[in-house]
């Protein structure tokens, strides 16, 4: 059984597929999908997608690059959201500087990154971090907001082995996706050689980051096992036993949820 822990099936790309495609994901193994929201109309979309499948849950969240969307009253409204039954961590969250360089952006990415931690302590849910050419920042408010108190999942890994143990020293799991099987992805090769299997969570970010040999197409869950594979090979274990202790770690990372 394999467990999806980063979709975002509530894409357009998906608008003419959408429910065959999920469909199909229990026969190939697929059992459970965590949907991601990013900004308020994909964590709506999300929500509703956990409403109408039962092997769909849903995250709550806005995305660093789409921070312009909150303000109060759409932060009560995550907030509500959070005591669903099928919204399962605060997500995805945290830092992109990719994208922006502007010094009082990147203060507001902080703002509201604190704040949706905090959403996370209260509700006493998990968070899904997304941090791009942040790592300093990131793991600075992590400690700061005492994360370690806050279960979480490095989403879509890209930093360095080093800074990998940095999160698992706080109780955190890393994301590992399709980007694992790219030719060129050493550090991501390094930090799955380095770390624990117990501290890898198997993700595809779908529709984007599709693996090798799909490389530039729609990703979709049906790809996991290419990611499975190229973990095994890394770590010089069975698929079966990746695909097994990765499945427990989703569920251990969710397991004080009482209502999942």
């Amino acid at each position: 059984m394999i467990f999806e822990t980063h979709a975002h099936y509530d894409d357009e790309q998906f608008d003419s597929d959408r429910e065959a495609l999920l469909a199909s994901l229990s026969d190939c193994g697929i059992k459970s999908v965590v949907n991601v929201g990013a900004s308020i109309a994909s964590t709506r979309k999300s929500v509703e997608l956990a409403g109408k499948y039962d092997f769909i849950y849903a995250t709550v969240g806005v995305h660093p690059s789409e921070i312009d969307e909150l303000n109060e009253e759409r932060f009560a409204w995550l907030r509500e959201l959070t005591k669903l039954e099928k919204v399962v961590a605060v997500g995805e969250i945290g830092l992109d500087y990719y994208w922006d360089k502007e010094p009082e952006v990147q203060e507001r990415q902080r703002y509201w990154f604190k704040r949706q931690m905090q959403l996370a302590r209260e509700a006493k849910l998990p968070i899904v971090v997304h941090s791009r050419d942040a790592a300093a920042d990131t793991l600075q408010i992590m400690k700061e907001a005492h994360a370690e108190e806050i279960p979480g999942v490095i989403h879509c890994y890209s930093y360095s082995p080093e800074m990998a143990q940095e999160f698992i020293k706080m109780g955190y799991y890393i994301g590992v996706g399709g980007v694992v099987t790219f030719k060129k992805a050493k550090k991501l090769k390094e930090t799955v050689e380095h770390i624990p299997l117990e501290r890898i969570l198997l993700e595809t970010d779908c529709p984007y980051m599709a693996p090798e040999p799909y490389r530039g197409k729609r990703n979709d869950s049906r790809y996991i096992p290419y990611i499975i594979e190229k973990i095994a090979e890394l770590k010089q274990v069975s698929i079966e036993e990746v695909e097994e202790i990765t499945w427990e770690n989703a569920m251990k990372f969710y397991q004080f949820v009482t209502k999942l």
